[in-house]
């Protein structure tokens, strides 16, 4: 029965699928993702594209031709399931912030130690910042929090690094800071604090110290005249004391019931000869601690929210005894739970030791959470993003999987990139009586018609014979009488498997004699019409494989669909495919 003859079924299908695509897009349905939904439909019909795709055009330009309420109308009548599941996935938005209208501009930060490169635990912080930054139309703070030349010793690559990680996410601030460039911002401060009585020099040996905070008593340098305060202050700067025999401390409730708030530690000296400060060398032999970097910024650049992970909540207690020394008033603060994504290596400092030790080839291993590491492997700055905006500010802990961000990269890539074919592991399959020549046109995605086809003319020899590279996994299919389906091509049935080779026969052109033997599909190359490919893995293997001809146009940084194998990013294409595997 010729296509155009074909049963009313057809056209209500076509029909049904234009309807749904016109709502979709205001009113005007599109050709090429009409066409794909017939084809997912009816594959059948794959090898008569040809001669449906006047049918086609047909009943789009009638579709076309009614308001956007009667196509609705039509829709609702005849498929409102297919409706609902048409409309586009509202996205999950965060939470309104609290008090935000209370401020003329709502002012978030983001503020990274640059010791490591970042990595998915950096996320949250970054994206929900950023977002509400953007959600408000505030600003978004950027500030390098590197005053620990000794332990947490900051290393002038991951500067830039974290600039670039930020751009690559696209959260891109409209300030940036540096504190070791504040140092003298911090010294006046703590000045005033020690003149004012608020903060005092503490020259008690640590465990003493310790002593007599735990039993919520005084240390004898607490209560001494703040002149003698600020003579201590100057030698602190002077170099007479050395490292671990002053600190600065600003004064609490001794008798809080966290002995972690109590009289805790403002300033300290560092033997910078021995540990130099890669931005400022030995300039500065006195160094502030985070609460009060942190604490004195958030006031000083006008943060109104500080977004952080709840192990900050002491010292959020901490920083809120220096605003009230200095008559300010502490910023609203939202303290999200504990993020874990099972099997994600997301400890800095073990990161540091992995690639220094050579057990990571570099920070882009793609054993890593690192974001350039996520990069190289295909991972979308996008699929992040709604992520950790789906997963919000929520006080609850949270356990994700690698699989639960592939779901939300799957969901970005999969309308955009193309498909092609790849076997890994390859055999020969050589198949006898070909009868004739035979032309795939294989699409480079299922639903956009418009993307055009890769085509392999497939010519057997004078002996009938025809060859290909299909995959070993493959093997578990081609068992001896077996038929099976070369995708877009034709249908064979298995004669012998060998270790490295399959010997088959040709049987049919038409899919429906394949789906009535309920016979498997699987992908092949043409041998003639491949390039060797070789893939990464995320566990640092590699797969050696053949892809088709059509591979040669990808370039490096494009990402690129393998059919029955998975999303993969390519790095390299000369002559010799390498790309990296980002999930299936």
């Amino acid at each position: 029965m010729a296509l155009m003859e074909t049963s009313k079924e057809i056209e209500e299908l076509i029909r049904k699928f234009a309807l749904l695509n016109a709502v979709k897009h205001d009113g005007k349905a599109q050709i090429g993702p009409v066409m794909g939904k017939v084809l997912a439909e009816k594959p059948e019909l794959r090898t008569k594209a040809k001669e449906i795709t006047p049918l086609i055009n047909r009943i789009v330009g009638e579709v076309n031709t009614l308001s956007l309420s009667e196509q609705k109308r039509i829709v609702e009548e005849n498929w409102p399931e297919a409706l609902q599941r048409e409309k586009v996935e509202e996205e999950k938005k965060l939470p309104p912030l609290p008090n935000a209208d209370k401020y003329p501009k709502v002012v978030t930060r983001f503020s990274p130690n640059p010791d490591c490169v970042l990595h998915l635990g950096s996320a949250r912080a970054i994206i929900l910042c950023h977002e509400y930054a953007r959600m408000y139309r505030g600003k978004f703070i950027l500030r390098f929090e590197d005053t620990d030349p000794k332990l947490k010793k900051p290393v002038l690559e991951f500067y830039d690094r974290i600039r670039e990680d930020l751009a690559w996410l696209g959260c891109i601030p409209d300030e940036e800071y540096i504190q070791s460039d504040r140092i003298p911002i911090y010294y006046g401060y703590a000045e005033k604090l020690l003149e004012n009585g608020n903060a005092y020099v503490c020259a008690c040996q640590p465990q003493a110290f310790r002593e007599k905070i735990l039993a919520k008593r005084p240390c004898p340098c607490r209560d001494l005249p703040s002149e003698t305060h600020m003579e201590r202050w100057r030698r602190m700067l002077d170099g007479e004391y050395g490292e671990g025999e002053a600190v600065v401390r600003i004064k609490t409730d001794l008798q809080h019931p966290n002995p972690a708030v109590r009289d805790w530690p403002a300033l300290r000296v560092i033997d910078t000869e021995r540990s130099p400060h890669p931005r400022v060398g030995s300039k500065y032999r006195v160094w502030p601690l985070y609460n009060f970097a942190c604490g004195l910024d958030d006031h000083l650049m006008g943060v109104t929210h500080i977004i952080r992970g709840k192990e900050h909540l002491t010292n959020m207690v901490r920083q809120e005894y220096l605003y009230r020394h200095l008559g300010w008033k502490y910023p609203e603060a939202i303290h999200y739970g504990r993020l874990k994504i099972v099997g994600a290596y997301l400890s800095k400092s073990k990161i540091v030791q992995g690639v220094r030790e050579g057990f990571y080839e570099g920070w882009d291993d793609p054993r890593l959470a690192t974001f350039v590491a996520l990069r190289k492997r295909g991972i979308t700055p996008a699929a992040i993003k709604r992520l950790i905006i789906d997963v919000g500010p929520k006080t609850s802990d949270v356990v994700l999987s690698w699989e639960n961000l592939y779901a939300y990269n799957r969901k970005t890539l999969d309308p955009e990139v193309d498909r092609y074919f790849f076997v890994s592991n390859p055999i020969q399959l050589t198949v006898h009586g070909v009868p004739k020549t035979f032309t795939a046109r294989i699409r480079r995605h299922p639903e956009h018609l418009e993307r055009g086809f890769r085509e392999y003319t497939i010519k057997p020899t004078e002996k009938g014979e025809a060859f290909f590279w299909v995959s070993k996994n493959d093997l578990k299919n081609l068992a001896t009488g077996r038929i099976i389906r070369l995708m877009e091509l034709f249908n064979v049935r298995v004669e012998e498997v060998k270790a490295y080779a399959v010997e088959a026969s040709f049987l049919s052109e038409a899919y429906e004699d394949a789906k009535r033997a309920e016979a498997p599909l699987i992908h092949w190359v043409s041998i003639g019409a491949d390039m060797p490919c070789r893939v990464v893995m995320p566990d640092a293997t590699t797969v050696e494989g053949i892809a088709e001809k059509a591979c040669e146009s990808l370039k490096p940084n494009d990402i690129a669909q393998f059919e029955r194998f998975g999303f993969v990013r390519i790095e390299k294409t000369d002559g010799k495919i390498l790309a990296y595997f980002a999930h299936k």
